[in-house]
């Protein structure tokens, strides 16, 4: 019904009666406690919990469809939605340019990849599961730790050239870094160090602060201050020399890196595979 928009065509599609079909959505919609759809003269549309109830439906059928191929061997067997979120530079740098490889494998799974700054809430937003960059907090999920990212201090050569390289700390104070804060309006804490297992925080001129990993990093190749950020998502950078590491001597606490999914006796198939895929895929990239 809701591909079709329509209660006749629904009916028509199954070989009911038009009254039918509409008595059963209402019985639904009694039992629930809710509206599932908006109802017009010319259209039916589901409503916000109408297109929650419908997605959590398609994943059912899906996982029920899966069952069929649990102990065959063959890729193509494997088949249903994926729902995973994880930070951009993750993303863009690590799983999209190898992702090909595994869709071709598995042409039956359909993937929804959510890549943003924002904590999405793993079990009512329904991902199956996610990439989780920095310390955890006790979320209820089950974690699975992947390694860790090395941190490097960042400038672009334009920047160095206007007010040339930091050599101690010290001289961090007549410097600029551009602060990252996930909610603006926080107060930056400056350049972090990690030295003898405890975290320092230097206090650092800069004008600019940004909430966006994408937005972070323009900003130092714009020459607005210093970053730091994980080798990984700037090595590309730093071999064309567009970014210059800096400080070497003194880098932040490196970056754990977890995959975090939803309490379940049994994970399907499907998201059993992705995970596996995933887990290799980063462990091989991680320091």
């Amino acid at each position: 019904m809701t591909e079709l928009e329509s209660f006749s065509r629904a009916a028509d599609t199954l070989g009911l009666p038009k009254g039918s079909v509409s008595r059963q959505i209402q019985a639904l919609e009694g039992m629930l406690g809710t509206r599932l759809l908006h109802r017009t003269t010319r259209r039916v549309q589901l409503t916000q919990d109408g297109m929650v109830y419908y997605e959590r439906c398609r994943d059912l059928l899906a996982n029920l469809d899966e069952l069929d191929g649990l102990f065959l061997q063959d890729p193509k067997s494997v088949s249903g939605r994926l729902r995973v979120d994880m930070p951009v530079g993750v993303a863009k740098n690590l799983v999209i340019p190898r992702l090909p490889a595994f869709l071709q494998q598995y042409p039956g799974i359909e993937l929804e990849l959510s890549s943003s700054d924002r904590m999405v809430d793993v079990v009512r937003e329904g991902f199956d599961c996610v990439v989780r960059v920095g310390q955890l907090k006790d979320s209820g999920q089950v974690a699975r730790p992947l390694g860790k990212l090395t941190l490097i201090n960042c400038a672009s050569p334009d920047y160095l050239a206007r007010f040339g390289y930091p050599e101690s700390l010290d001289d961090l104070t007549s410097h600029a870094v551009v602060h990252y804060a996930l909610n603006l309006g926080s107060r930056p804490q400056g350049f972090e160090v990690w030295q003898d297992k405890n975290t320092r925080w230097i206090k650092t001129g800069g004008v600019i602060t940004v909430n966006s990993t994408e937005t972070y990093q323009a900003a130092c190749l714009a020459g607005l201050g210093i970053i730091q950020v994980p080798r990984i998502g700037v090595k590309d950078l730093l071999k064309s020399k567009k970014l210059v590491e800096i400080l070497p001597q003194y880098r932040a606490e490196p970056m754990p890196v977890s995959l975090l999914y939803p309490h379940r006796r049994n994970l399907s198939r499907r998201v059993h595979l992705f995970m596996e895929w995933l887990t290799g895929l980063v462990k091989g990239y991680v320091d």
